[in-house]
Formats: structure tokens, sequence, C-alpha cells
């Protein structure tokens, strides 16, 4: 897997090197709404979503970017029993990794306020491994950035936590809403922090025809 650095269902055609085909299909193996709307943000404007189930476990021993990269490729494996052979598909992992451990998704209020706890006032990396497939080529990427919060009251995070945003997000918030309020700084791609590098995802489709801004 590839580190990129810190510095930087529907159905219809795909648009690839500035033709448009009715035969590949983008196909974006993701539930997640956020994901789906970055993807219409940067010029993909007919793709297909697809949910494979897939087991997220991973080896031990596998550092952040290793982490993001596997489980992305085994979301991808699963993806393609689902797809033609000559479908894009679009597959992303993101984590949150504080001093190098994993914080997932909150399983209750009280776990939501114990990782915002951890992260207040101190910088934590989130970390999306990205594979893009078509046909026999398969690229995964990794996206790593720093994000910094601010030092918050247990009163602040509690009221953060009353309005439900932070529930279904790994770390315990989302930098897009309310969330934004904790956060200092950051440093690399926002995007990334949302769930999906878009720059680099933009490189890895232009690696399999796909241009967008021609």
């Amino acid at each position: 897997c590839r580190r990129a650095r810190r510095d930087g269902a529907r159905r219809g055609r795909s648009r690839l090197d500035g033709q448009v085909t009715g035969m590949a299909k983008i196909i974006l193996a993701s539930g997640s709404p956020r994901r789906q709307e970055l993807l219409g943000r940067i010029g993909v404007k007919d793709f297909e979503v697809v949910v494979p189930q897939v087991e997220e476990t991973y080896p031990a021993g596998l550092n952040p970017e290793e982490t993001v990269c596997y489980i992305s490729r085994e979301k991808s494996d699963a993806a393609a029993r689902l797809c033609a052979a000559d479908d894009i598909i679009i597959t992303a992992d993101t984590m949150v990794f504080l001093d190098d451990k994993r914080l997932g998704k909150p399983h209750g209020e009280e776990e939501a306020l114990a990782m915002l706890t951890a992260l207040a006032g101190r910088h934590h990396t989130v970390c999306t491994g990205v594979t893009v497939r078509r046909g026999e080529t398969v690229l995964t990427r990794a996206q790593a950035t720093d994000v910094y919060f601010r030092p918050a009251s247990q009163a602040e995070l509690r009221a953060y936590i009353r309005g439900g945003e932070p529930m279904d997000k790994a770390g315990a918030y989302g930098v897009q809403g309310q969330g934004a309020l904790l956060v200092e700084r950051i440093d690399g791609d926002f995007f990334n922090v949302m769930g999906l590098p878009v720059l680099l995802l933009s490189r890895m489709l232009a690696q399999v025809g796909v241009n967008l801004l021609d």
C-alpha cells in the first residue's frame, strides 16, 4: 500500500478520457452519504452504489496506513464479486488514530464522551485507505491527515453528544458538522477527514482512464 503525503444506488454512464461510454460504470462500494456527496462534488454525477458485506477485521501488527489499506482492499474484493468485470470500483475505509490506537464508532454516549475527552487539546490522525479497481488493475493508496482539537470542557462535549452527531462516526465527531467547533486546525486533506480524499482519488481514477478535468 502506498501512502500519499499529508500535504496535500444509481445507474448511469461514466466519462472516460473525455468520452461517454455505456459499457463501463463507476461503482461506489460504500453506503456512506458523505462519500456519495463528495464523489458528486468532484464531477462524478453518474455512478452506482453497492454496499458489500465485509468483516472489518485486519491482521495484528499493521500500522494505521496499512490497516486502512487492508480493509479497503477487502471491501474491493467483496464488491468485485457483485459487479461486472469492466466496472470501475471505488472503495474506502477511514479510521481515527490517537497515539496509533484506533478509535472506532462509539457504542454509547459515555464511550463518545471518553473518546472526545481523550482527543480534546491534542492532535490525532485520520487515515483513509482507497482502492480503485478496473479489471485486473487494482490500485490501493492511503492518505493521512493530522487534526488538532482545542481544549473543551465536559459541558461542551456533553452538549455536542446530546445533538447525536458523534454516534455514527469514527472518533465520535464529524468535521463537516458541529464537530468543526472542536477543531483548531487541520494539516492535510480536509476531505480525507470527511472520509474520501478526493485529490488522491482523482489521481487514481486517472490511472484507470477516468480524467475528471478533461
